[in-house]
């Protein structure tokens, strides 16, 4: 991978992962586009697939920095130093219980089976029309009139009870579908309970913190442990997706790519994350979700018609 790659999929990920667009959607289908994941190549393609889940560690330490005070919070709750901090953390380890339980069990199978641009497609699509759906239901338009917090409708992180978070937390687990979005999946999970859009985007981007970052040491570990020829424990199927097949790996993600390429776009994620993360914030308290709803469906179908000219492979 030449390092403009690095660069090119550093920025998609850094400004897609914390919008409600789907951050995976956009890898795979830059990464096709880019001509990274021939399948006559499969340990390059597996060390693709490998690093558009490890640069999501940009992503991490652009929330790290941005919301710092709140990690400081939390880490002053877990000390018993602050109430507000140690409830909020025992929210976010609630939200995080059900991706930790079932990204275990079925990530080898999502890995195989849908991280194709098909089913990125039809997530893509369908995810939209849930968004405008959602926010539709949010200003009333279904008849229901929601309480207004001092900075619009709906409540602050601070009101998130228990039983919320364990609803965001298994809303979030239907983001394990590439191209649904995680974020689309707690932002809206959060709006459903209650919250205003852009404080169930802070929650989203806290939340991320631990999913992304389990996601990202996992990937990682699974990627430099096979790399290194121990496929004894991977059934056929999970051993094609991390690129062992039967014969010998000859490098990890590291040595496939170089490790310049890799810090490169973890380095772009980060900062081109950041940016976003600000942006979406200010751009949710005035428009809501609407727009992103039509953007999902007007690259689902853009997405149909570079699948039908074979420019992006199936």
């Amino acid at each position: 991978m030449e390092w403009w790659h690095a660069v090119v999929l550093g920025l998609v990920e850094g400004i897609t992962e914390y919008l409600p667009v789907s951050s995976t959607g956009h890898l795979i289908i830059a990464s096709s586009l880019l001509g990274l994941d021939d399948p006559a190549r499969p340990e390059q393609k597996a060390a693709i697939d490998a690093f558009n889940i490890v640069v999501q560690g940009g992503a991490i330490l652009a929330v790290l920095g941005l919301y710092w005070p709140r990690v400081v919070q939390m880490i002053r709750g877990v000390l018993g130093r602050d109430a507000a901090g140690r409830w909020l953390f025992v929210n976010l380890v609630v939200a995080f219980i059900p991706a930790a339980i079932l990204g275990k069990l079925l990530h080898d199978w999502i890995e195989e089976k849908l991280f194709h641009p098909g089913p990125v497609t039809a997530a893509l699509i369908v995810g939209g029309i849930y968004m405008m759906l959602v926010e539709q239901w949010r200003v009333g338009r279904f008849g229901r009139v929601r309480r207004r917090g001092p900075e619009g409708q709906g409540m602050g992180v601070d009101d998130v009870t228990i039983p919320k978070a364990l609803f965001i937390g298994l809303m979030q687990c239907v983001a394990m579908i590439p191209g649904t979005s995680r974020s689309m999946m707690t932002i809206t999970g959060g709006v459903i309970a209650g919250l205003r859009p852009a404080a169930a985007a802070e929650f989203s981007f806290l939340l991320g913190l631990p999913t992304l970052g389990a996601a990202t040491v996992y990937s990682l570990y699974k990627n430099m442990k096979y790399a290194e020829g121990d496929a004894s424990e991977l059934d056929p199927a999970a051993a094609d997706v991390a690129g062992v097949g039967d014969s010998a790996v000859h490098g990890n993600l590291f040595e496939v790519l170089g490790t310049t390429s890799v810090l490169v776009g973890i380095v772009v994620a980060a900062i081109s994350a950041a940016v976003a993360v600000k942006w979406l914030v200010g751009f949710l308290n005035h428009h809501g979700l609407t727009p992103f709803g039509w953007y999902r469906i007007v690259l689902g179908v853009s997405l149909i018609g570079l699948i039908v000219g074979g420019v992006v492979r199936m």
